[in-house]
């Protein structure tokens, strides 16, 4: 079911047809909708076109613990809302392979943009699809869960290595969807004692490359990938903890 209203409202706040977007967001936050998750996942699809690509983060670091370090492709849940564990088991959805930082995709380029992400031995490293996404001049949207929740800019501490960013690094034990198994080692993030603040991207963007407003009941954000990169890195460059706020 397409929410013909969702779609335009999604392109006019500058979503790209043809593009590729990876959405963090709050299902709630749209209010009452009919065919709940499918409505939505199905006007984003429209809005973006039969060329586009649409991804999801499948995070799994809730569920996916130093005392139970598991994780298998086709049933480990993403952690991080209704929208994306809905898409992560719709049909012809794709997942990358990462044992906390999974991304789920479906459409034109997701198959190459996900694949490889068991190479990496960090969360968000170079084979990461958030990597790839500021890559192919994706854009990231927030719908009703504000600017905090911003899986990318792991990708760019991971540039910079502020302090505060790694713990010990881990075997996972990594069950993929062909069945065989594989062991990855990841070196961790770790962030005791410091709360993210990620919300501070606004400080250093402007139109165009930020766009806010409201799309159903939701107050929204979209962020061009490769901004928020270069933007980011330079501001951690000059101070590693502009991202983050020490805990009491």
């Amino acid at each position: 079911m397409i929410n013909s209203n969702l779609s335009s409202q999604l392109r006019e706040l500058g979503v790209r047809r043809g593009g590729v977007l990876l959405v963090h967001s709050s299902l709630r936050s749209l209010g009452r909708l009919a065919g709940g998750a499918e409505e939505v996942v199905a006007s984003l699809l429209d809005a973006l076109g039969p060329d586009g690509t649409l991804l999801f983060p499948a995070l799994s670091y809730a569920s996916v613990l130093p005392a139970w370090p598991h994780f298998d492709a086709r049933t480990t849940p993403a952690c991080v809302g209704a929208l994306p564990e809905y898409f992560r088991t719709r049909p012809g959805t794709l997942r990358s392979i990462h044992p906390t930082h999974s991304v789920a995709g479906a459409g034109k380029d997701a198959a190459e943009l996900l694949a490889g992400h068991e190479r990496d031995h960090t969360p968000v490293g170079p084979h990461s699809p958030f990597t790839r996404l500021a890559q192919a001049d994706g854009q990231i949207l927030f719908i009703g869960c504000g600017l905090r929740p911003n899986t990318s800019m792991h990708g760019v501490e991971e540039l910079a290595e502020p302090p505060y960013l790694y713990g010990e690094p881990l075997d996972y034990h990594i069950h993929l969807a062909d069945g065989s198994q594989q062991i990855m080692r990841v070196r961790r993030h770790n962030f005791a004692g410091w709360d993210q603040r990620y919300e501070r991207i606004a400080e250093l963007l402007g139109a165009p490359a930020l766009r806010a407003g409201m799309v159903l009941s939701a107050e929204c954000h979209l962020l061009e990938a490769s901004a928020l990169w270069t933007a980011g890195l330079a501001a951690l460059r000059r101070d590693p903890l502009f991202f983050v706020e020490a805990v009491e």
